[in-house]
C-alpha cells in the first residue's frame, strides 16, 4: 500500500498530519509513506489537489470531498471535537484500515 501526503509549503498543518502517518504506519511494514510538495496553482490544478495536507493511498483521496475546491489552500476535516487542519489518529486509522 502506498500512502501519499500531499501538502504545500506554507501549510502548518501538513506536519501533523506527517507525523500521525509516521506513528501510524511505523505499524505496518508493508505500508509505503511518499510525500508530494505541490509548488503552484497549475500543479495542483494538474493533480486535483484539494488543500493541504492531502491523503492519499494509492492515488485515492482518503477523505474525498467533492465540495473542496481544487488549489492552494489549507484543508479543513471535520472531526468528533470539531474542525480541525489534519485528521485524527483515529480517523486515519480507521480510514487507512478500511482502504
Amino acid at each position: 500500500m502506498e500512502i501519499t501526503l500531499q501538502y504545500f509549503d506554507g501549510c502548518p498543518n501538513w506536519t501533523v498530519a506527517a507525523e500521525r502517518l509516521a506513528v501510524i504506519t511505523a505499524e505496518l511494514p508493508d505500508v509505503v509513506v511518499n510525500r508530494r510538495m505541490v509548488q503552484n496553482l497549475e500543479d495542483a490544478e494538474a493533480i486535483g489537489f484539494r488543500g493541504s495536507p492531502s491523503i492519499l493511498i494509492d492515488g485515492s483521496d482518503l477523505f474525498p470531498d467533492a465540495a473542496t475546491a481544487v488549489g492552494l489552500a489549507c484543508r479543513i476535516y471535520a472531526t468528533p471535537a470539531g474542525f480541525a487542519g489534519a485528521p485524527t489518529m483515529e480517523q486515519l486509522r480507521a480510514a487507512i484500515g478500511a482502504a
